[in-house]
């Protein structure tokens, strides 16, 4: 949780060891709780979808997971920057691979480690087990041995395989360089690159750049001991391929007029001398990481005229292989593809190249804190959060698939496709991701700490400031402060500090005193009263917000939630101002938002209207489109009890005055999510197919609990609450609230903050 190697350790190591250990599970997905389910789900019933796929087998694919499931393989011997550090101790990044295909694409994975570097065993184990699979995804495997593992596979078995360390990087990187290319008016047979780094990624970028038009004349590729040349002895048979017979035997002198430079190497390795020793408009990816071959501040001071690209997700134009492999893998799983070939690894290629010339939608760019993304040289390729991803390249990939005859499987509704690839991911569940993203693209927030010194707030605030998300402001005790951070190797100086009570601060107390008077003076608060509160660490906090000297703040409470918001109002209310709270409760269906979970017990008509309008635009600053259901114990009518007919008249409310909302009810919560049955019985109802992903309750009761038994019972993710109805960035947190969720309500405060 801070810049401190020792605590991101502990931090890393907690992450994959609490609760379960590891990223991943295994979940049924059928019924399972009777004997008679038990039954059909094993012995006896088990044996009649094995007679079918004894007689027909590719009926595997219709009475088992075999389509949608993918291996994850590796040896261990080439794994992230870690090296071959072996199959048991990469068996972390298998998973975590897992858990983006999940993620991403809706694609189950076993992760399979083999002990074994020979490569002979190691083809034959896959092959062994591939009947398993639906898809083969190579991982971590080292240079030259993953060239000949993969070309074998591809040549044996009948199902896609793709070494992703190899083609990832090379599909992302192509779709950058063909728009870099257009921006720069280039012709792609007339331009020059230099590759650096010979590795499996290195050539098979190189490779499909020569198949996208770059002619091999065209070409350096370098490696440690400088170019790659048909004058050296001590090249494998991977990097004879790419000998140049030119004149040149250094980076320095390969770089020299150069349109384009592509770095999959080291850090440092690329001066701004280089840079500036290039084309015209250069082109540069710079895809060592963590750290690029050249900072991009260097790469960008150099010349003004140049195309920077790195893996970092911090710079524009991040060149990362999420934007690729889960959807290669799904469109090539959907028409159960019997390889990946060229045509389709170019046709993702296009897709994604083409995708970053259509208008952004805004759920891209809210996520970027509402910027203007437009086609050109800081938008080279689609942002990872771009929800089109999975339709666009999978699409393309399917396509080319049945195209190039590779396909067992034909789609004649591409439409229907399309449908049910976004069906199949819901709602996206990537929201704290997209929060980061609207932080990271934003001006640095400052944000006050009530409790500065307890320890959890340390290490969130720690964190926070390592990230580069957010300026922690920690109120509290300076000595207390310091001691909890020598206690737990924080960088002190990372934070600002303000000892509140102490006499250092006597003027920023007696300056705030003056604000506090001024605003509740006619609300009875006299001057010496004012004085008095700022001794208080919440009032405190709240008037560094008022003041500007912070743009938002993190209130810790012990008390009701209520009674916490009283100070709130105080200060940032009219006297009829509406306030609410909301929830986020992240399942496997993606986020939902539950309001008023704290504020209003029972609310009335017309406050269920504004707290309806607040959750609704709450929603939209995230990039989600709300589809809000109004919640009873009642089905449109079927109760008149006056708790019913409260929920009843707010929604013909909001139908008059905010028709844009997608708001229906009052409806049950089985029928609010169940749109199938929803639209059988109430066919009239204005949501129509559409997932309900926001849920208003009739009174505090029912939100309250509700949340808390989808996080015990459903296992759901809670942040929150989330303040609603304020223009000052003012958010109040439980005292027992986790690290994480201190983490992540700080995030959402600084996203959505706007001022007061």
């Amino acid at each position: 949780m801070s810049t401190n190697p020792k605590n991101r350790r502990e931090e890393a190591l907690l992450y994959h060891s609490e609760g379960r250990p590891g990223k991943i599970e295994v979940i049924p997905t059928k019924p399972y709780s009777t004997q008679h389910d038990l039954s059909l789900a094993y012995s006896p019933g088990v044996a009649e979808p094995c007679l079918e796929i004894e007689k027909h087998p590719e009926d595997a694919y219709k009475y088992t997971d075999k389509g949608n499931l993918v291996a994850v393989i590796s040896n261990g011997t080439a794994v992230l920057g870690l090296g071959n550090i072996g199959p048991l101790a990469g068996k972390p990044v298998m998973e975590g691979k897992g858990l983006l295909f999940k993620t991403f694409a809706d694609i189950d994975v076993f992760d399979i480690e083999v002990d074994t570097t020979d490569t002979e065993r190691f083809i034959e184990t896959v092959r062994n087990i591939a009947p398993t699979f639906g898809g083969i995804n190579l991982e971590d495997i080292k240079a030259p041995e993953c060239f000949e593992i993969e070309e074998r596979l591809k040549e044996e078995l009948n199902i896609p395989v793709m070494h992703d360390d190899q083609h990832g990087t090379a599909i992302i990187s192509s779709a950058a360089l063909l728009n870099a290319l257009e921006i720069t008016g280039r012709n792609i047979e007339e331009t020059t690159v230099v590759v650096n780094g010979a590795g499996a990624a290195a050539i098979s970028c190189a490779k499909l750049y020569l198949t996208l038009g770059i002619r091999k004349e065209n070409m350096v590729m370098c490696d440690s001991k400088g170019v790659i040349s048909t004058r050296r002895t001590d090249l494998n048979a991977a990097k004879k391929e790419f000998a140049t017979n030119r004149n040149v035997s250094t980076l320095v002198e390969a770089l020299q007029g150069a349109d384009v430079f592509l770095g999959l190497s080291v850090a440092g390795v690329l001066t701004q001398e280089m840079v500036r020793s290039m084309a015209k408009d250069p082109i540069v990816m710079a895809l060592a990481n963590p750290n690029p071959e050249i900072t991009y501040e260097e790469a960008k001071a150099s010349r003004k005229d140049i195309i920077f690209a790195t893996g970092r997700s911090d710079y524009p134009n991040q060149v990362n292989n999420v934007l690729g492999f889960p959807y290669i893998f799904r469109g090539a799983l959907d028409v159960r593809a019997t390889k990946i070939n060229e045509e389709m690894k170019i046709a993702a290629a296009r897709a994604l190249a083409a995708l970053a010339k259509e208008p952004v939608p805004e759920i891209v760019s809210s996520a970027y804190n509402g910027s203007r993304i437009t086609f050109g040289r800081d938008y080279l390729i689609p942002k990872p959060v771009d929800p089109r991803l999975i339709s666009t390249i999978s699409v393309a990939v399917a396509k080319a698939a049945i195209e190039s005859g590779v396909a067992r499987k034909t789609i004649e509704d591409w439409d229907a496709y399309v449908t049910g690839l976004e069906r199949r991911m819901g709602r996206d569940d990537k929201l704290m991701r997209r929060v980061r993203s609207m932080v990271v693209t934003a001006s640095r927030k400052r944000v006050a700490f009530s409790d500065g010194d307890r320890p959890d707030t340390l290490q969130a605030a720690a964190y926070l400031a390592a990230e580069k998300l957010v300026i922690p402001v920690l109120i509290g005790d300076k000595s207390k402060i310091q001691k909890i951070c020598a206690e737990y190797n924080i960088d002190p100086t990372a934070f600002e500090i303000i000892d509140f009570r102490s006499n250092e601060e006597c003027d920023r107390r007696e300056r705030y005193a003056k604000l506090l008077h001024e605003k509740l003076s006619r609300r009875g608060m006299s001057y010496n009263e004012a004085m008095k509160n700022m001794l208080e660490r919440e009032w405190f906090t709240l008037i560094t917000v008022l003041s500007g000297d912070a743009d938002t703040s993190i209130v810790r409470y012990s008390r009701r939630y209520t009674v916490a918001l009283e100070a709130v109002k105080e200060v940032f209310t009219t006297k009829d101002q509406t306030l609410a709270s909301m929830h986020i409760v992240t399942t496997k269906k993606g986020p939902m938002f539950f309001a008023d979970t704290a504020v209003n017990a029972n609310p009335t008509a017309e406050q269920l209207v504004e707290i309806t309008h607040m959750t609704a635009a709450a929603v939209r600053r995230f990039g989600i489109e709300p589809a809000i259901a109004m919640l009873s114990h009642s089905n449109f009518g079927t109760d008149n009890e006056p708790d019913a007919t409260k929920v009843a008249r707010a929604v013909e409310l909001l139908h008059e005055r905010y028709p844009q909302i997608m708001v229906d009810g009052e409806m049950k919560a089985d029928i609010a999510l169940d749109p199938e049955t929803r639209g059988q019985f109430y066919p009239f109802n204005m949501l129509g197919n559409h997932e309900v992903n926001t849920f208003v309750f009739p009174n505090l009761s029912a939100a309250n609990i509700s949340y808390k038994i989808m996080e015990r019972l459903g296992g759901a993710d809670i942040t929150g609450p989330v303040l609603l109805g304020l223009n000052a960035g003012v958010h109040l947190q439980a005292d027992t609230a986790s690290i994480r969720s201190i983490i992540n309500l700080t995030m959402i405060a600084a996203a959505t903050c706007t001022g007061h």
